[in-house]
């Protein structure tokens, strides 16, 4: 005869069982860019034209020219959403906080869209450009040579050397470790957790799961950064996100249990004048 153990057993053995966390992708928009949490929609930089100066001889003649300003404007364009109905009785018969649970789970995935959202912008509207030698950072014998090509990109420039980055994808990462095995590269635990896994060259690298970089359609923009990753100087982008991420409850007609609905809105610029010190990458 079979065992049985009764429902009452059941539940009060698995009480306070919790829900494994999910696989979840690292975030790092907001390591590398600056990130405004405001409740302004448009946000307005202006930036002026570079100053020209003549050289001549002592008691030479000028003519002065006109002083331009442009206004660099950021605008909270998309939102990110999911919503989902959760039965009451999926919620009472559960052995852990299942609200809890689904909610966190939902706000961390409505994050890593808007991280997605905004390292695809920086990639797409960076206008450095640079092509990997063949093999990309896959080839541990290109790795010299791709960083030090990275920072001649923005060598010279004031801003050059205040925290330079580049994000990857984790199918880049082992000609990085081979690499580094010869180089002296450290991984180090406290560090993995938010996406950066050391420095090269002066250039913090961090990881992204792969499919990152994508080309497709994300809200109101559409990339062509499949086989493309990014590099640059921190904090010359801004992303918006007006009061973070964001949840509501909400009873549903004719059912038991609620909605939750998880939320956020997300608006990217790349300062015109600093818009060099990004660099566009493309695998070879």
């Amino acid at each position: 005869m079979a065992n049985t153990i009764g429902s009452q057993v059941w539940r009060e053995k698995y009480a306070k069982a919790t829900l494994e966390n999910a696989l979840r992708n690292n975030l790092v928009a907001e390591a590398i860019c600056k990130v405004d949490r405001s409740d302004v929609k448009v946000i307005k930089s202006p930036y002026m034209t570079a100053p020209t100066v003549t050289v001549q001889a002592l008691a030479g003649t000028y003519s002065p020219a006109d002083f331009v300003s442009t206004n660099d404007t950021l605008t909270v364009t998309d939102e990110f959403i999911v919503s989902e109905h959760i039965m009451d009785f999926q919620s009472a018969l559960s052995d852990f906080d299942l609200f809890a649970a689904r909610m966190d789970d939902m706000m961390a995935n409505v994050a890593i869209q808007i991280d997605r959202f905004v390292l695809n912008n920086l990639c797409e509207d960076g206008t450095g450009s640079y092509t990997t030698p063949v093999g990309g950072f896959t080839t541990a014998s290109n790795i010299n040579q791709i960083f030090g090509d990275l920072v001649s990109k923005v060598a010279g420039y004031s801003d050059a050397y205040n925290n330079l980055f580049v994000v990857i994808e984790n199918t880049d990462l082992p000609g990085l470790m081979v690499a580094g095995a010869t180089n002296g590269f450290m991984v180090a635990d406290g560090v993995i957790k938010n996406g950066k896994v050391g420095s090269w060259m002066g250039v913090d690298i961090y990881v992204v799961r792969s499919s990152t970089f994508a080309s497709e359609t994300l809200g109101t923009i559409s990339y062509t950064n499949s086989g493309h990753r990014v590099f640059g100087v921190k904090g010359v982008a801004t992303y918006a996100a007006p009061r973070g991420v964001q949840y509501e409850e909400k009873a549903v007609s004719g059912k038991t249990g609620k909605e939750i609905a998880v939320y956020g809105y997300c608006g990217f610029k790349l300062w015109t004048p600093k818009a060099g010190l990004i660099v566009d990458i493309t695998l070879a």
